[in-house]
């Protein structure tokens, strides 16, 4: 028998399939281009199992704090090749403003150049439809490792002279850091959908 995660089995090459127990799992080709995936949501809770897999820095995925969640994938013939998560913004002074943060964003080793920024765009025209109440989406970049490349392709632009560094993000002055929060200086992306908005 296949191993099988949280999410349904796995394929022999590690590439976790879409549909759990008996599902035929495809062809078992790998594509070529982002123009083949499928995109389309996915249970908050199967994200963050994918998401363990391929995200090299930050791979767990804290649920309990996930009060509201969004959550993708990129599908080909029944197999998921990348994977992101989306809830209101970590910072507290964000909230009630409009806006959303990418969280987490996971791509397979197998997936095709540009399957970042193609997913990208259609996130946030797919949120728009959802959640007409979105006026910004925010992503932090770990400048350590990334350059950025994904958000300039989907025509995000970078926050004016913003740079966060190693400051708690998620609790108050005297509190710990949370592990799901990296440490390294990390510049925000931002899309702006329209002027104002709010929950």
């Amino acid at each position: 028998m296949r191993p099988t995660t949280p999410y349904g089995y796995r394929s022999g090459d590690g590439v976790p399939v879409a549909q759990p127990l008996f599902q035929e799992a495809g062809s078992g080709s790998t594509p070529t281009s982002p123009l083949q995936f499928h995109f389309h949501r996915i249970a908050v809770e199967e994200a963050a199992g994918l998401n363990a897999l391929w995200h090299s820095r930050l791979p767990h995925f804290p649920l309990r704090t996930a009060r509201k969640a969004w959550a993708f994938v990129a599908e080909y013939e029944g197999r998921f090749y990348a994977t992101a998560i989306w809830t209101p913004p970590v910072a507290r002074l964000l909230n009630g403003k409009g806006w959303i943060e990418l969280r987490r964003f996971a791509i397979s080793p197998q997936a095709p150049k540009n399957t970042a920024s193609r997913m990208l765009g259609w996130m946030v025209r797919e949120l728009r439809r959802l959640e007409p109440w979105i006026g910004r989406f925010i992503s932090y970049q770990d400048i350590e490792v990334h350059t950025g490349t994904i958000y300039k392709a989907a025509g995000w632009r970078q926050a004016e002279n913003y740079v966060c560094r190693t400051r708690t993000w998620t609790g108050w002055r005297n509190r710990p850091r949370r592990k799901e929060q990296g440490i390294a200086a990390r510049m925000r992306w931002e899309m702006d959908v329209y002027q104002g908005g709010g929950e």
